[in-house]
């Protein structure tokens, strides 16, 4: 057997020496981060905490009992895409509050969502805003009705604008116990669940009527940017992977919406894994338009998780491929399934935001 030489086994030895060290420093590193992230993410639900408290203490006994709700009740699931008059709501009607008490809710979106999920929310707002004004007063009959409703529902009629969102709370705002944030109007469904350090934002519903409008001269596009990333990915793919990307069958709207939870359906379109890496990440680019909507603390553990299972996510098409055009786009994996579905044209966007393995926190809220 061939001898070592002693300055060749100790220059082994110190490599693999260094070697375990790294490797150790790796995982405590790992760790570290890991601890960095849930601390962050605690630290982003006690402020959202505290901030949803701020806003109880603006309110009596009445407006209290309206915005609270129980964890086992059907408020959970009590959510659309549909205006007031078609859909009853519950909880606190921002057109009921006073001055304080909408700057402490609208305090608490902006603790809740990243900066860009607050901007989007407001533009959908604001949006619906813009339309108040062109269907003209409540129940005036002005203008077609939205969404296929008739005119004439509940309380006189349909209503738009600012004043026509709800802030409710299920379960107690806790920074250990699981609770959930609820807060929608026409073309708007956020469901935010928190537990400690954990947090999911699915099912929610962000979409657009209109998708285009102008304010001091400025375009505003509220799901511009969906749009915009979602055809790019369409158009970077070779002509074999448009072959599986696009369905063989027109789809007009959700297919997932509202009313569906719980509802599974089949993958369709090009897998991921054929996907380049730069389309790769296109499509992760596209899918953070709705993952980055909550507070940027809880982002990256749920970026993570869709890129862990980015092999197995499909990418599906229906319609046009030239940008500007109304297509519908579903972005399916194990823990996700997104949906953009233009109503008619351009200028009326239903999207759907869900996770078929943790929709209302499943994965860490009581059952």
């Amino acid at each position: 057997m061939r001898e070592f030489a002693p300055v060749v086994l100790v220059t082994y030895f110190a490599l693999a020496g260094a070697v375990a060290v790294a490797a150790l420093a790796q995982q405590r590193d790992a760790r570290s981060l890991n601890q960095s992230s849930a601390s962050t993410s605690a630290d982003a639900t006690k402020r959202i905490v505290d901030a949803a408290q701020a806003l109880l203490a603006t309110l009596d006994d009445a407006g209290r009992a309206k915005v609270q709700f129980a964890p086992g009740g059907s408020q959970k699931t009590r959510w659309s895409n549909l205006p007031s008059g078609i859909f009853q709501r519950q909880g606190l009607r921002l057109g009921d509050l006073t001055a304080a008490q909408r700057a402490a809710v609208q305090t608490l979106l902006e603790t809740a969502l990243s900066r860009e999920g607050y901007r989007k929310i407001d533009e959908i707002m604001q949006g619906d805003e813009m339309l108040r004004q062109t269907e003209g007063p409540k129940g005036s009959g002005v203008g077609p009705p939205p969404d296929g409703g008739r005119r004439g529902g509940p309380g006189g009629g349909v209503a738009f604008g600012r004043d026509q969102y709800y802030v409710a709370f299920v379960g107690s705002p806790s920074v250990t116990e699981p609770w959930t944030l609820q807060f929608g109007g026409h073309h708007l469904a956020i469901n935010l669940t928190l537990g400690g350090s954990e947090a999911s934002m699915t099912p929610s519903l962000p979409a657009a009527q209109p998708a285009t409008y102008t304010i001091e001269g400025r375009t505003i596009r509220p799901l511009g940017a969906e749009n915009d990333k979602a055809f790019a990915l369409i158009n970077a793919l070779d002509d074999a992977q448009r072959r599986q990307a696009i369905l063989n069958y027109r789809v007009a709207d959700l297919v997932l919406g509202p009313g569906q939870d719980g509802r599974t359906i089949q993958p369709e379109g090009v897998r991921a894994s054929v996907l380049t890496a730069a389309q790769q990440a296109m499509l992760l680019e596209l899918i953070r338009e709705w993952a980055g909507i909550m507070n940027d603390a809880y982002t990256g553990s749920r970026m993570a998780e869709i890129k862990t299972n980015l092999s197995q996510t499909y990418f599906a098409w229906s319609g046009p491929t030239a940008s500007g055009s109304a297509a519908y786009f579903r972005i399916q994996g194990p823990t996700l399934v997104i949906e953009y579905a233009p109503q008619g044209g351009t200028d009326h966007i239903h999207t759907i935001y869900r996770d078929p393995t943790n929709d209302y926190g499943a994965k860490f809220a009581r059952k």
